[in-house]
Parts: structure tokens; sequence; C-alpha cells
């Protein structure tokens, strides 16, 4: 009888061994996935954060586009890059299509604030002024708004790469987050003719 209570005692080590390590294995498994949901909901923050910023910078906009009109209204094709650049950045559903737009954004605003330099009495002019100052605050707003977001991706895309994660991520359906980058050619003054 002795040796049958053994024979019990090493099925229930070996079933409490087992169990053991499922928990161990499945609280692993459960750390990785919450931390990958962590870090995207960090990521979806930051894009939010972005976005905010990106429709302060819209709202600026109509306001800044009339008051240089005042002064250049025969500046029509800048004036219409920019509206219609402003109505596809409100427009954009995707990370993707909110970065080009953004892009968008900034050419033509570039070439607005450019044809200010044609006109003295505009650049002394105190509504456009102010609005310049807060379209700065805001250009400053969303540059800040883009690193912490790209830190956030940056994070997020590292731990889905990194093993064990990537196994849970998969099996998830967790994907990699596009940084947001300037597009090609932003590093290019743009060019205003005033012929």
């Amino acid at each position: 009888m002795a040796e049958k209570r053994s024979g019990l005692g090493t099925v229930t080590k070996i079933v409490l061994g087992i169990l053991l390590i499922a928990a161990i294995i499945i609280s692993l498994f459960a750390g990785k996935y919450n931390s990958l949901v962590r870090d995207e909901e960090r990521v979806n923050t930051e894009f939010s954060n972005i976005s905010v910023q990106l429709q302060r910078r819209n709202d600026l906009i109509p306001n800044l586009v009339n008051t240089v009109k005042a002064y250049a209204a025969h500046e029509t094709e800048v004036f219409t890059s920019v509206t219609n650049a402003r109505e596809r950045m409100m427009n954009a559903n995707t990370m993707e299509g909110t970065i080009a737009a953004d892009a968008e954004v900034t050419a033509s605003l570039g070439r607005l604030l450019a044809i200010a330099e044609a006109y003295p009495q505009l650049r002394a002019n105190e509504n456009f002024l102010s609005l310049q100052d807060q379209l700065e605050g805001t250009e400053n707003r969303i540059s800040t708004a883009r690193r912490d977001y790209n830190t956030a991706v940056n994070s997020f895309n590292a731990k889905l790469r990194s093993f064990p994660t990537n196994i849970i991520g998969g099996m998830f359906g967790f994907e990699k987050h596009s940084l947001f980058a300037a597009q090609e050619g932003a590093e290019t003054v743009p060019e205003v003719n005033f012929d």
C-alpha cells in the first residue's frame, strides 16, 4: 500500500509541475500581449495628439488666407493650393493620407507665407502678425507631437519584432505602424514668383 501512495504522489507532482509550467507560459504570453496593447494604445494616443494640432492649424488657415487675400488678391493659385491642401487634410482618414496631406499643407503654407515678403503692408498688419505667431506656435506643437508619435512607434515596432513578442503579435494580428516622416522634397524651399 505504501508503494501505491508514492505512485499517486509522483503523478500528482507531475500534474502539478505541468500546471505550473502552463501557468508560467500563459502568464508570459499574457504579459507580452498586454504590453503590446499598451504600446499600441500609446501610438494611437500620440497620433491623436498630432491630429489635434493639425486641426488647430487647419482652423487658422482660412483667417490667414483671407488676411493675405486682402493685400494680394491676385495670388489665386496659391490661395487655391492652400484651400485644397487643407480640404485634403480634413478628409484624410488614414495615417498615410494624413502624412501626405500634412506635407501638402506645409508646402502650400510656405508659399502663402512667402507672399508676405513682397507686401510690407501685410507684414505690418497686426492680424497677419498674430496669425503668423499662432501658426508658428502650432507648427512647433506639431513638430513635438510628431516626435512623440515616432518615439512611441519605434518602441512598439521594436517590441513587435522582438522574440517572443513577435510570435504573440503575429498570433493576434498586431501590425507595424508607420513613422510620421517628412515627404520627399519637403526640405526644398517653395518657389514664389511675383512677376
